[in-house]
């Protein structure tokens, strides 16, 4: 069927074949057009640096529907609050990250890269001693959560064995300094740990150990 083309052609993209002929795998990329509905997760960050949360909602499409090569990716995002002090770069910044996650390939690097941002005027501690250098950082780690929970990260957590390990030694922490903290805290005295950034080194018997991921290093 011969079809006629009244406008004129500002693009051409031809869809790939698999060798048998049949449709190819389908992979995002920056033509992959919006479905009328996505699946979406919002995360709330409550800092120190405002009276206000933000929650930032990340949206996912669904490739390879019903098939062995379905796969979740995020397709935007978007951030809101009722603080409208940084609302110019939190409105590029999604901007930014949207048009990331549609351009395809690896984008777990985001990751990193918004972590790695830090704040000339200091960072603040969350809820559990965990640190984050910079509100940006903190945006970073909720796309990293949610990442983790599509699928797209693998996550590094200490093994069933490890983790009752770190419990008895933080028992044993407690109870040679008569401390009682809850279960989500980390004694006071505490150090910041360097991998996790969480404020849950002790020292014991000259060992220091990060009862937050297990990290040790003994001198």
């Amino acid at each position: 069927m011969t079809a006629r083309i009244y406008q004129k052609i500002t693009g051409v993209y031809v869809k790939p074949k698999a060798d048998d002929g049949a449709d190819a795998i389908e992979q995002m990329h920056e033509k992959f057009e919006r479905p009328e509905m996505l699946t979406g997760s919002t995360y709330k960050i409550k800092t120190p640096l405002s009276d206000h949360a933000l929650y930032i909602t990340i949206n996912d499409v669904i490739l390879n529907a019903g098939t062995d090569h379905e796969t979740r990716r995020p397709f935007e995002i978007f951030i809101n609050s009722k603080n409208m002090e940084h609302f110019q770069w939190v409105v590029a910044l999604t901007r930014v990250i949207s048009a990331v996650f549609r351009k395809g390939g690896d984008v777990t690097f985001l990751v990193e890269e918004l972590k790695a941002v830090f704040d000339p005027q200091g960072g603040y501690f969350k809820s559990g001693g965990r640190f984050m250098p910079s509100l940006v950082a903190e945006i970073g780690d909720a796309i990293e959560a949610h990442m983790k929970h599509i699928g797209l990260i693998t996550p590094e957590e200490p093994s069933e064995y490890q983790k009752q390990l770190l419990q008895e030694k933080r028992k044993e922490y407690e109870d040679r300094h008569n401390l009682v903290t809850a279960n989500n805290e980390y004694p006071s005295s505490a150090e910041l740990c360097l991998k996790c950034h969480t404020k849950a080194v002790i020292v014991m018997d000259g060992c220091k150990t990060c009862l937050s991921c297990g990290n040790s290093k003994c001198g």
